[in-house]
C-alpha cells in the first residue's frame, strides 16, 4: 500500500487520515493553530489528497461545460463575490464537471498545500470535499449509496443507486438536526428507504449524532 495522507480543511480547522504499512490512522478534528506542530504534516507522502469544505460548487454534465462560462454557471446556483476565483475539475466517472470556488478557508488550505508535499516535492491542489465524495461513492458496496459530510454549518450529500448518480449537493444546516432533515427530505424525494440503506460519513460524528441516525438507517459508517 502506498504511503498516503488525506486531509480535510474547514473554517474551524482540519483533520487527516494516514494510510501506511496497511494501517489507517486518524487525527480527529484539530484547530488551525496546530498545523505547524503536527509532525504528520511536516513530511512527504506518495499520495496526498487535500479536501476543502466549500459549498460554492455545482456539478454539471461534461457536454454542457465550457471553461469560459464556468463563473456564469456557478453564479446561477451560489452567491459569488467579484474576487472569488472559479475553477473546474472533471469527474469522468459520472461524465460530469465540478465547477467550484475555493474562496472559503483558502488561507489554511494554502498553508497545508505548501507544507505537505508529494515524495517528488510537488504540491497538491486543494479540491472541494464534494469532489472526493464523488470519487469515493463508487467504492461503497451497498446498492443504495448515501455519502455525507457535515462541517461548519453545511451538509454535503452525494446519493447514488447502483452506478447511477442521483444527487450531489450542499445544504446550509446550522445544526445537525437540520442536516438530518435535509438527508431525510432528499431520500424521500428520491424514493429511497433509509431502513434498508447505510449512510456513510466522511466527517466525525458524535455518539449522539450516530445514535440519532441509527434510529432511521440500517447502518451508520464513518469512513
Amino acid at each position: 500500500m502506498k504511503d498516503r495522507i488525506s486531509i480535510q480543511v474547514g473554517l474551524s480547522g482540519y483533520s487527516f487520515k494516514i494510510q501506511s504499512d496497511n494501517e489507517l490512522r486518524s487525527s480527529g478534528w484539530m484547530s488551525a493553530d496546530r498545523v505547524f506542530t503536527s509532525p504528520e504534516l511536516q513530511r512527504r507522502y506518495e499520495e496526498v489528497e487535500l479536501s476543502l469544505f466549500t459549498p460554492k460548487v455545482a456539478l454539471i454534465p461534461s457536454h454542457f461545460h465550457h471553461p469560459l462560462h464556468s463563473r456564469t454557471m456557478l453564479e446561477d446556483v451560489v452567491h459569488l463575490s467579484e474576487s472569488d476565483p472559479v475553477e473546474s475539475v472533471p469527474v469522468p466517472e459520472f461524465a460530469a464537471v465540478l465547477i467550484y470556488s475555493n474562496a472559503i478557508g483558502e488561507s489554511l488550505s494554502k498553508v497545508i498545500s505548501d507544507t505537505v508535499l508529494r515524495t517528488d516535492g510537488s504540491k497538491v491542489k486543494p479540491l472541494p470535499e464534494l469532489y472526493f465524495m464523488l470519487k469515493q461513492i463508487p467504492d461503497l458496496s451497498d446498492y443504495n449509496k448515501v455519502l455525507a459530510s457535515y462541517m461548519d454549518g453545511f451538509l454535503y450529500l452525494v446519493v447514488a443507486q447502483g452506478k447511477s448518480l442521483l444527487l450531489c449537493n450542499s445544504f446550509q444546516a446550522p445544526d445537525f438536526t437540520t442536516a438530518q432533515y435535509f438527508i431525510f427530505l432528499t431520500l424521500k424525494k428520491l424514493q429511497l428507504n433509509p431502513e434498508v440503506s447505510t449512510i456513510c460519513f466522511r466527517t466525525p460524528l458524535t455518539e449522539d449524532q450516530e445514535m440519532s441516525l441509527y434510529r432511521y438507517f440500517k447502518s451508520v459508517e464513518q469512513i
